[in-house]
C-alpha cells in the first residue's frame, strides 16, 4: 500500500483538509507525511527519510509544492516530483481558469482532481493532454463525533455565516482598466450572471465573445478565460451580499464570522452581528452553536462546498442555493432547506418560517446529519482517494 504526502503550513482550510484525509488514510493502513510548508528546509529532510521509491504518491490542493516553490525544484529547474517520479493528485478547490499559469507545466504524473463537474469539462476541453481524475466534491467534519450534536432549541445563534466578504467595486479596476467599450463588454457578462445564475462564467464568457467577433479560435478561448477571473469574482461577491443583506434587512439576526463583512451596507445593521475571522475548528464549533447555517455556493454549478456538509455534521440546518449536483443528493424541506438565486428575498422567508418551527428545524437538522454521515464526510472522500491511488 503506498505512502501518501500531504501539505499544510500554507492555507489554513485546506492543511485541515489535508489532515483529515490523512487521518482518514492512515485508517485505511496507508502511512502518511504531512509536510509543513511553513518550516519546508526542515520538511523536507524529513520527507527523503519518509520516501519509498514507486510507493510514494501526493495528494495536494491547489498546486501547493507545484507553483516553482524552490525547494522542490533541482539544480535543473526539475520538480521533485518528476526526478523523483512521484504521482501526484492535485484536488483544485477553484476554477481552473485560475490557474492556467501552473496548469502549463504540471509534473508528469499529475492527477487533475476537479470538485465541480464543470469544471472538469473545462478541463476536458482546454487541457485534455491532462490526466484527469474522477470528479471529488468536497466533504465535511463533524467536530464532536463522540458526543450527540446539541439540540436546536438549546443553540445560542439564530443564523450563521461562515466566509469572507469583499465589495465588488474592489474589481472595477480590472473591468474599466482598457476602455470604455470593453467595460460595457464586461458589465454586459456581468448582468448576464447576476440574471441568470444557473449559468457557469465560462458559458457566459464565451457567449458574448462569439456574439462580439462571431468566431473565436479555441486557443484565444482559452486564453480570454483565464483573464476574466475578476468576472468571477464580482459576481460570486454581489450575489453574496446580497443574500446576507436580505436576511438582515428582514429583521434577521446574522452571525458573520470572516474578514470583510464591515464594508457591506444594510438597512439594518443592528442585525448583522460582525466576528471575527476564524480558523477551520473555530468554524466548526459556531456550527455546532447555530440553528440554522447559511452557505452561498461560489459559482459551483454542478458541485458542492464544505460548509453544507460541515453544517449537517454538526447539527445546524443547512440554509442553501443549490447545484445539478446538490439537486441529486438533497432533498428541499427534509434534509435541508433550499433557496433561489433568481428570488433574492426566498433565503430570508425561509429562515423566518424555519426560527418560528423548532421541531421543524430539528427534523431537518436529524435528517441532514443522516445523509452526510452516510456519504459526505472526509473519509468517504479518502476511500475513493485510495482506490484511485491504489489503481494508477
Amino acid at each position: 500500500m503506498k505512502k501518501v504526502m500531504f501539505f499544510e503550513g500554507d492555507i489554513e482550510t485546506q492543511g485541515y483538509f489535508s489532515r483529515q484525509i490523512a487521518e482518514a488514510m492512515q485508517e485505511l493502513g496507508h502511512e502518511v507525511f504531512i509536510y509543513d510548508l511553513s518550516r519546508a528546509w526542515n520538511s523536507t529532510e524529513k520527507f527523503f527519510r519518509f520516501f519509498e521509491k514507486g510507493n510514494t504518491a501526493l495528494i495536494n490542493f491547489n498546486f501547493h509544492g507545484m507553483s516553482g516553490e524552490e525547494y522542490f525544484l533541482d539544480e535543473n529547474d526539475r520538480s521533485m516530483w518528476d526526478a523523483l517520479d512521484i504521482p501526484s493528485y492535485n484536488i483544485v478547490v477553484d476554477h481552473p481558469m485560475y490557474y492556467h499559469h501552473f496548469l502549463d507545466k504540471v509534473p508528469h504524473n499529475y492527477h487533475h482532481v476537479s470538485i465541480d463537474r464543470n469544471h472538469d469539462k473545462y478541463m476536458q476541453r482546454f487541457f485534455p493532454e491532462i490526466e484527469r481524475a474522477p470528479f471529488l466534491p468536497l466533504a465535511g467534519t463533524q467536530l464532536y463525533p463522540n458526543k450527540s450534536n446539541v439540540p436546536i432549541e438549546c443553540r445560542k445563534y439564530d443564523v450563521v455565516m461562515v466566509g469572507n466578504y469583499c465589495q465588488p467595486e474592489a474589481f472595477e479596476k480590472f473591468i474599466t482598466r482598457i476602455d470604455d467599450e470593453y467595460t460595457a463588454f464586461y458589465y454586459a457578462m456581468i448582468d448576464d450572471l447576476l440574471t441568470h445564475p444557473d449559468k457557469t462564467v465560462e458559458e457566459v464568457v464565451e457567449a458574448h465573445l462569439l456574439e462580439e467577433l462571431g468566431e473565436v479560435p479555441e486557443e484565444e478561448l482559452k486564453k480570454a478565460m483565464a483573464a476574466v477571473t475578476f468576472i468571477d469574482l464580482y459576481v460570486r461577491y454581489t450575489v453574496r451580499g446580497q443574500i446576507v443583506r436580505e436576511l438582515v434587512d428582514a429583521g434577521i439576526k446574522v452571525h458573520v464570522f470572516g474578514d470583510g463583512w464591515q464594508i457591506l451596507p444594510c438597512r439594518h445593521e443592528e442585525n448583522l452581528i460582525r466576528m471575527n475571522n476564524l480558523d477551520s475548528v473555530g468554524c466548526l464549533k459556531k456550527l455546532c452553536q447555530t440553528k440554522i447555517s447559511l452557505n452561498i455556493m461560489p459559482w459551483f454549478k454542478d458541485g458542492a462546498h464544505d460548509r453544507i456538509f460541515n453544517t449537517m455534521l454538526n447539527g445546524s440546518v443547512c440554509l442553501t442555493d443549490s447545484s445539478i449536483y446538490l439537486d441529486t443528493i438533497l432533498h428541499d424541506g427534509v434534509d435541508c432547506c433550499l433557496y433561489s438565486l433568481k428570488n433574492k428575498g426566498q433565503a430570508a422567508e425561509i429562515a423566518h418560517a424555519l426560527l418560528a418551527d423548532s421541531d421543524r428545524m430539528q427534523s431537518i437538522a436529524d435528517e441532514g446529519y443522516q445523509l452526510a454521515q452516510a456519504g459526505h464526510t472526509w473519509a468517504h472522500r479518502a476511500r475513493q482517494l485510495h482506490e484511485l491511488i491504489e489503481q494508477t
